[in-house]
């Protein structure tokens, strides 16, 4: 056979990410990606073909230089690979899992107009849990203190990211966190066998080596307003990191009834307070033998995927339009699907019927069809006259979103908020319409990622910085 009448050698595929069994995790908690070997990681960072001009880093909200860590993994510099992410990121285990990469940096790879993206999260993630496992974390060097205070109210991701930015430029951080662990919505949102806790804790002490102060069990607009820390407390500045955990709830009868949660209670029962460990821990939680989950959302795959795991026998997702206009990442639903959850699609209730004794039985729903387009772009959804139908329920959670908390925001005189309450801020800075305060993450745009409240914290600790420093 000639040169030319060889088969070409087959493209390298992605690699694919070790997982439990489907059957056994959708019974316990444990994490269900299992994470890269070596091995994996080195087959997959040689598909990076290393472009001289990366779409992949401005499309990651951060701006991590992805080829750079990517390189150093193919020359086995695994911690060297983690601490070129640690310069823009404080959080790579966490993002590795949770981020929406193939909305972000992977939708954008060049290699991905012709065969799969590389897969960059499972790399930063590999390089995250390497670092950890080898005890090889090094703390960056500090400069001298400028002698400026900063506080941060909200120990999420954006409030993290700021904190970490500007203990690194000299200034004193404390950051204000109304519950009982600092994380936000990564320890109080996302489930276990999502983001191992261990995880997130890694990463704020990683923080507290730095310098941070964290001050637990502190709400601000309660204990203190934001025009007593830049006043009587003497902060040169004030970031806003408080997301926006207000649970929605639908609107329908029977939202009161016994066995009805919001999936902000649920989750945090489960996830913060770990109900899923009762006894052993003493916050309990209804786990239903038929739960129903409204949404179609990342929230609504946690909270069904957690109701299986508590020993559900149907775990339902109710969604009001087809799987296709679902917004959670295809990832979660496959692995709900993969893990026995039930979708019932085209699906609105309309109202929650319970019992004689005042406990949820019976989901009462109407069958829908797509119309034309809304304002996101998704089709629609018209109810089907004649097609009420019940669904039997003992537990029913409330997944459709969040909105602001107002706390904060009223305890901040002059600080502009929009008709749904979340806070005004110019886009490139974050600062707000009150002098010295500044605000990021879902405080601003409503419940979006992980990510982009980061990278909302960047922008903001560096016009921050710059604005301290010229007082």
């Amino acid at each position: 056979m000639s040169e030319t009448t060889k088969p070409k050698k087959e493209k390298l595929p992605r690699q694919t990410m070790p997982h439990q069994n489907p059957m056994v995790r959708r019974r316990n908690f444990d994490e269900v990606a299992i994470g890269y070997t070596e091995e994996l990681a080195l087959s997959e960072a040689t598909r990076c073909i290393q472009c001289k001009n990366p779409t992949c880093i401005p499309g990651c909200p951060v701006e991590i230089d992805i080829k750079g860590f990517i390189h150093l993994i193919a020359e086995k510099k695994y911690v060297e690979a983690a601490h070129l992410i640690k310069e823009k990121s404080f959080l790579p285990a966490v993002c590795g899992r949770v981020c929406p990469q193939e909305d972000q940096c992977e939708k954008v790879c060049v290699i991905a107009k012709k065969q799969m993206p590389v897969a960059i999260g499972r790399l930063e993630r590999f390089v995250a849990d390497y670092e950890a496992s080898h005890g090889e974390t090094i703390l960056p060097k500090l400069p001298p203190s400028t002698g400026k205070k900063i506080a941060v109210a909200g120990a999420g991701p954006s409030g993290l990211t700021v904190a970490g930015d500007l203990i690194k430029l000299g200034h004193k951080v404390t950051v204000f966190e109304a519950l009982h662990e600092p994380g936000g919505v990564l320890v109080y949102g996302i489930p276990e066998f999502r983001l191992p806790k261990a995880i997130v804790k890694r990463e704020v002490d990683f923080l507290k080596k730095l310098g941070v102060e964290f001050k637990l069990n502190y709400v601000i607009g309660k204990i203190k307003t934001v025009d007593e820390l830049l006043g009587v407390d003497g902060y040169d500045a004030v970031f806003l990191g408080n997301g926006a955990g207000l649970p929605k709830f639908m609107g329908i009868p029977g939202e009161n009834l016994n066995g009805v949660y919001s999936a902000n209670e649920y989750l945090t029962r489960v996830n913060l307070m770990k109900a899923y460990k009762f006894p052993e821990y003493d916050t309990p939680i209804i786990k239903g033998r038929r739960v129903a989950v409204v949404g179609g959302g990342n929230v609504a795959m946690d909270a069904v995927r957690t109701a299986s795991r508590l020993g559900a026998e149907e775990a339902m997702i109710i969604y009001r339009r087809s799987e296709e206009e679902m917004p959670a990442r295809k990832e979660e639903v496959e692995n709900a699907h993969e893990e026995g959850v039930i979708f019932k699609n085209l699906t609105n209730p309309v109202r929650i019927i319970g019992n004689d004794k005042g406990w949820a039985s019976a989901l009462e729903c109407l069958k829908m069809e797509l119309g034309a387009p809304d304002e996101s772009g998704r089709r629609s959804p018209v109810p089907i006259k004649g097609s009420e139908f019940q669904v039997p329920v003992d537990v029913v959670i409330i997944a459709i979103g969040t909105s602001a908390q107002p706390l904060i925001a009223a305890s901040a005189k002059g600080m502009e908020v929009n008709k749904r309450g979340y806070i005004v801020v110019d886009e490139e800075t974050g600062k707000t319409t009150k002098e010295g305060v500044y605000a990021g993450g879902d405080i601003v745009t409503g419940a979006a990622t992980v990510i982009l409240a980061m990278g909302a914290g960047r922008k903001a600790a560096k016009a921050m910085h710059e604005y301290v420093m010229k007082k």
